[in-house]
């Protein structure tokens, strides 16, 4: 998990080139979604994580957007995950 304050602007659009951040979260909520969400967008910069795969934003007890990963919020929601 990489917080959005602690990285510089240059490193977060390489790292998003190389693929090595694909998800992004709120860490005040704990909720992970694509770095296209219109919902994470919005999100205050101070509360904002990166991750390189679901398995690290899960192991890390966030959520699914239920905006932009639909499919993936209905199964934790009712408990499939």
């Amino acid at each position: 998990m990489i917080k959005h304050c602690e990285i510089t602007t240059s490193d977060l659009h390489q790292n998003i080139r190389q693929k090595k951040i694909i998800y992004g979260g709120n860490s005040k909520f704990l909720i992970y979604g694509t770095l296209q969400c219109k919902s994470g967008k919005r999100m205050n910069k101070g509360n904002r994580v990166f991750f390189h795969s679901i398995d690290q934003a899960t192991s890390q007890g966030y959520r699914p957007c239920g905006n932009c990963l639909g499919p993936d919020y209905k199964k934790w929601k009712h408990g499939l995950v």
